[in-house]
């Protein structure tokens, strides 16, 4: 009985300190850690948003990058970081690609994470060589058909959500196309737009530029709605190529055991962040769309997309770069 008072004191004690520390958050600055070099757009988003909350909070929110191991590096330390609110992470789409991609990654992606808020959202685009003679993604796939062997894709990269969604397009088209893989969408793009590489999967913000010049073909985008960057272009869907919505995701996470005050906190200043007309333009450039979910929603969404890529993951036998 004596040890049953203690643990109930004990929980009390931490649930009367998690509101304390919840009613004077944040009293320091506080860490963002984004898993990846500096100037992607999942850095460019985290300081977006950091340099907004310090400004909204009152105490300083900073980036620091901690690439490596395709994100795995700084998720698995933000995983073992104290859950007070002082360390939080920015994270893309690896984060719930790398665990069915990797043997083993230093975190788990639903029990080591509070999810604070799906910030923003950017499709995928499939594009070719204007010199390629088809027109729609139906019939690239009749023109791959006709011609077995002969074409191949770029991708920015193993598991990165544009590969993935080349692998969608060839798997439900049963297609004999080979991805070509790139350190990055930059040099992907270049490589179809040279006419090496005739097709590529990129996401859509560095590939914009390149279609509205006609050095590239678009043919279908991986979002459920068309995007007004390139409002001619259709949608997976359009293109007839049902079920195959795909997109790379932006989110905020603080480690598991965050007091939810702390979390809706946050959450609250996100929702009001990506409302002002500047973060607005700004992620319109980038060609995000804007999401700002709930806690709720996105911890719902994480579940939703690890089922989805560990089953195109393993259907397209897919193993990280240089394993065996």
């Amino acid at each position: 009985m004596k040890a049953l008072v203690r643990t109930a004191i004990a929980v009390a004690t931490l649930a009367v300190a998690g509101a304390a520390s919840a009613e004077t958050y944040p009293d320091r600055p506080v860490k963002v850690i984004v898993p990846f070099a500096p100037a992607g757009p999942t850095d460019v988003i985290a300081r977006i948003v950091t340099d907004k909350l310090s400004a909204s909070l009152g105490k300083q929110f900073y980036v620091e990058n901690r690439p490596g191991a395709g994100g795995n590096t700084g998720t698995g330390a933000v995983a073992t970081s104290p859950a007070d609110g002082y360390t939080l992470i920015v994270v893309s789409t690896g984060f719930m690609v790398n665990p069915s991609l990797f043997a083993k990654v230093p975190y788990d992606p639903v029990k080591d994470f509070a999810p604070i808020s799906l910030i923003a959202v950017s499709p995928n685009v499939i594009v070719v060589h204007p010199s390629v003679p088809a027109q729609s993604a139906k019939e690239l796939a009749a023109l791959v058909k006709a011609n077995p062997g002969k074409y191949s894709y770029a991708s920015p990269g193993v598991g990165s959500t544009p590969h993935l969604s080349g692998e969608m397009f060839r798997i439900s088209q049963d297609l004999d196309l080979v991805a070509v893989q790139f350190s990055g969408a930059g040099p992907a793009i270049q490589n179809t737009v040279g006419g090496h590489t005739p097709v590529a999967v990129t996401a859509l913000p560095p590939a914009a530029p390149q279609i509205k010049e006609g050095k590239l073909r678009a043919l279908a985008v991986t979002s459920e709605k068309r995007v007004a960057t390139l409002p001619d272009v259709p949608t997976v869907a359009e293109a007839g190529l049902a079920g195959q919505e795909a997109y790379t995701l932006t989110g905020l996470l603080a480690p598991a055991g965050t007091p939810k005050a702390i979390i809706d906190l946050i959450h609250g200043e996100i929702v009001k962040i990506v409302a002002l007309p500047d973060v607005q333009k700004r992620l319109d450039e980038l060609g995000f769309q804007i999401v700002a979910n709930t806690p709720e929603a996105f911890a719902d969404q994480i579940k939703t997309e690890l089922e989805r890529w560990a089953k195109v993951i393993h259907d397209a036998k897919i193993k990280p770069e240089g394993a065996q």
